[in-house]
Parts: C-alpha cells; sequence; structure tokens
C-alpha cells in the first residue's frame, strides 16, 4: 500500500467528470488499498478517484471513526445513486480537497446505491445517516462537483478564493 497525494482546490481535476470503468480487475487491488490507506492517513471517511489525480469511477468510504470500533472499509466501482428520499438533512461537510473548511450542506437523508464491489460484483446498499451524506459527497466528486457547490456563492467564493491565493503564494514562494 502507497500514500498517494490529495489534490486540494483550485486543481482542475477535481472538476472532470470522470469515466466509468469497464470491468474491475485483480490489479485494481493495489489502486483499492491506496485509496484506503490514504483515507485512514489523512485522516478521512471517504475518498474519491479524481482527489488522487485519478479520473476512475472509483470510491473508498469507511464511516467508523470510533478507534475502538473494527474499521468497515467499503469500495465503490461506478457507483451510481438510484433513489433518493424526499426528506433531508443538513450535515456539517468538509473535505480532504478542501481542508480545515466546513460547511453545512443539504442533502437527501436516504438514498440507495448501485456499484461493482472490490470483486466487481454488481450490489446495492441503503444509505442513510452518516454513510447516506458520504456517499453523496463521494459521487459528486466523480462528477465533478464538491462540497462548496452546495452552499452560498459568497461563503464558496470566499474559500476559493482563499485556496486560489495560497496556491498563487506557495508557487512563487
Amino acid at each position: 500500500m502507497a500514500l498517494r497525494d490529495i489534490l486540494v482546490i483550485p486543481d482542475p481535476v477535481l472538476r472532470k467528470v470522470c469515466e466509468p470503468l469497464a470491468e474491475v480487475t485483480p490489479e485494481m487491488g493495489t489502486l483499492f488499498d491506496d485509496m484506503l490507506a490514504t483515507m485512514y492517513d489523512a485522516p478521512g471517511i471517504g475518498l474519491a478517484a479524481p482527489q488522487i489525480g485519478l479520473l476512475q469511477r472509483v470510491v473508498a468510504i469507511d464511516i467508523t471513526k470510533d478507534e475502538d470500533v473494527d474499521k468497515d472499509p467499503m469500495i465503490f466501482v461506478n457507483p451510481e445513486i438510484t433513489w433518493e428520499s424526499d426528506e433531508l438533512a443538513d450535515y456539517e461537510e468538509g473535505c480532504l480537497s478542501i481542508p480545515e473548511v466546513f460547511e453545512t450542506v443539504t442533502r437527501p437523508a436516504q438514498v440507495t446505491v448501485s456499484y461493482l464491489d472490490r470483486e466487481g460484483k454488481h450490489s446495492s446498499l441503503d444509505c442513510d445517516g452518516l454513510l447516506a451524506v458520504c456517499i453523496q459527497h463521494e459521487i459528486d466528486h466523480l462528477n465533478g462537483v464538491l462540497f462548496i457547490d452546495h452552499i452560498s456563492k459568497l461563503k464558496r467564493d470566499r474559500i476559493v478564493k482563499k485556496f486560489s491565493k495560497a496556491r498563487r503564494l506557495a508557487e512563487t514562494g
């Protein structure tokens, strides 16, 4: 397992739409393990392939935060939300690609996601609570959407400006 670099806004890769994978191959196990290791090291509860520079529809999630509880890593290949509840829920979200920024986002409270698992088997999962928030957040990444796109334009512009300035300073530094 290797740790991968996590891209930070305003990196343009984060705004690109990812291509679905034709199939899951055994060789992809290394990518899946690298994504999980990178996510845990960050530390985070979700990581999408474009966050490490790969325009593939792959997501790693583990919402277990309690260190006394066994980890529950999940890999979703070509995930697609097939149902969402009319009921909405607010949740304070953050993102590994937008470090130290947290904002309240409103999303469907429950979703069903269809996907291929790490062995390439078609699966479906009903999600609610934190898992529902996380899977929607990560699927957004696969579509070039960031959680800040769900907040006011004023707040979003302020966040993007801050990170753009920091990037310019680092490049000229």
